[in-house]
Order: C-alpha cells, then sequence, then structure tokens
C-alpha cells in the first residue's frame, strides 16, 4: 500500500499552527525553531535577553523568509511574569498550538561542593520552568481542546555522569513531569511528550567539545562514533508537533547515538 503526499503533508505538516519555543536564542532551542518554522509554523523565539532575541530572530527570519516570525520575551522562572505574557500573547496574536519546553541550565561540579545557589538555579530554570510555562499555556489549550507540548529531556534523564548529579536529578524530574502532564491533560486532548537528546555540540557542551579527552571518550562511548548535531533533533519535534503524533503520549523519545541502551 502507497502512502500518498498529501496524507503526509497532513499528518506531518504544520501550516496554520504557532509555536512558542523557550530558551530559543541560541542551541538546541534556536534548530528546534528554524525546523518548525520551515514546517510552516508560525514561531515565537523566547528568551530573557532581549538584544540576543531579537538578533535570533533576525537571522531565523533570513533562514526562513515565508514564515512568521515572532518575539515573546520573559523569564521562565517566575510564575507570574510567565501567565501574564502567555495570557496577553494569546489575547492579542492568537493561539500558541504548539509548546516547546527548552529552557535550561547546567553546571559543572563534584556533587560534595556543589553550590547551593546552583542547585537552586538548576531546580527554578530546568523543572520550574517546565511547569509554570506548560502550565499557563495548557489553560488555553484545553480550552480548545487541543495543543501539543514538547519538553525537552536529556540522556541524562536516564543516565548519571560525575559532576551534574543536580542536572541529571533535574532531567529525570521533566521525564516524570511529561508523564504527569500526559496523565492528566490526555483527556481534553493535548499530546505531551519529550525529546532527550544525547550529547550535542551546543553552547551548553562548549567545554566538552572543546575538550580532546572527553570528544576521544564520546565517540568510543556513543556505538553512532560522534557528537549529534543540533538538526538532526528537528525531525523528532515534527513528529511530536504535529497530527502524526496524534495518540502519543507521555513518550520520552531518545534522539542519542544509542549511547543510552549500550555498555
Amino acid at each position: 500500500m502507497s502512502i500518498e503526499t498529501s496524507y503526509l503533508e497532513r499528518s506531518f505538516g504544520l501550516s496554520g499552527r504557532r509555536a512558542l519555543v523557550t530558551g530559543s536564542s541560541q542551541g538546541i532551542g534556536f534548530a528546534l525553531a528554524a525546523g518548525l518554522a520551515k514546517a510552516g509554523a508560525a514561531v515565537v523565539l523566547n528568551g530573557r535577553d532581549g538584544a540576543k532575541l531579537e538578533g535570533a530572530a533576525e537571522a531565523l527570519r533570513e533562514m526562513c523568509p515565508d514564515a512568521e516570525i515572532a518575539t515573546l520575551g520573559f523569564d521562565v522562572t517566575r510564575h507570574g511574569e510567565v501567565r501574564t505574557a502567555i495570557d496577553a500573547f494569546e489575547k492579542d496574536h492568537g493561539a500558541i498550538d504548539i509548546l516547546v519546553n527548552n529552557a535550561g541550565m547546567q553546571h559543572r561540579s563534584p556533587l560534595e561542593e556543589f553550590p547551593a545557589d546552583r542547585f537552586e538555579a538548576l531546580l527554578q530554570t530546568n523543572i520550574a520552568s517546565v511547569f509554570h510555562v506548560g502550565q499557563a499555556v495548557a489553560r488555553h489549550m484545553i480550552g480548545r481542546g487541543k495543543g501539543k507540548i514538547v519538553n525537552i529531556c536529556s540522556v541524562q534523564t536516564a543516565l548519571a555522569r560525575p559532576g551534574i548529579a543536580p542536572y541529571t536529578a533535574t532531567k529525570g524530574a521533566v521525564g516524570n513531569l511529561t508523564k504527569g502532564m500526559a496523565t492528566d491533560w490526555a483527556g481534553h486532548g493535548l499530546q505531551c511528550n519529550a525529546i532527550a537528546p544525547g550529547y550535542f555540540d551546543t553552547p551548553l557542551n562548549a567545554a566538552l567539545v572543546a575538550d580532546p579527552e572527553f570528544t576521544a571518550w564520546l565517540e568510543k562511548r556513543t556505538p553512532a562514533g560522534r557528537w549529534g548535531k543540533v538538526e538532526e533533533l528537528v525531525g523528532a519535534c515534527i513528529f511530536l508537533s504535529s497530527d502524526a503524533s496524534s495518540f502519543v503520549n507521555g513518550h520520552v523519545l531518545y534522539v542519542d547515538g544509542a549511547i543510552s541502551v549500550s555498555l
């Protein structure tokens, strides 16, 4: 049986939908925003640094001249600020159909020396933000009876390495929060899933990418034998943002070159 092109376009196309991507001024967030725009979605970029955010928007407009690109600056760790920004955007510009919770941070230190303030910052940026933005957007999605939420987890959702125990804890929590979102909101027509990237060449991993010893270890440890490229996350995001995943809920999709399934 052949699958018609029109069916694929209907299933995977994002034309007529709007996606908000948090933490999208650079790295994975920017790559996902670009991928969604190329798939037909209007895209709303988010960040805290206004100048950096506008620079990212201009770059994305050059990459995707036919796409509708907007910015929405707010601090994902501040519940009231998030709610106000989302409510105002929905009132003034229309529905957010897709939410990609990408904002995150990293701090590396032996656990016995890990600074308490950095631990708290990780909790707020990596976990609380997913709750704050997810809840604010879901309130509107529930009223419409449909919506897509894609949370960005990590290979550390399932694995651990020395020096990043608090980060590992936060990403494990995002994985379980994704399951909770699906459990609470699937009945309202929402699909809530997550992508768990392995080791990708991003600004967050710049110190590791620049370390020849770590890169050699990673290439040996990962069955695919290399760092991931951020563009390789786009297909998973489009799938989870489209009608193709209409019965996929609470799933964590690992995109990691098989590192999480090998010894």
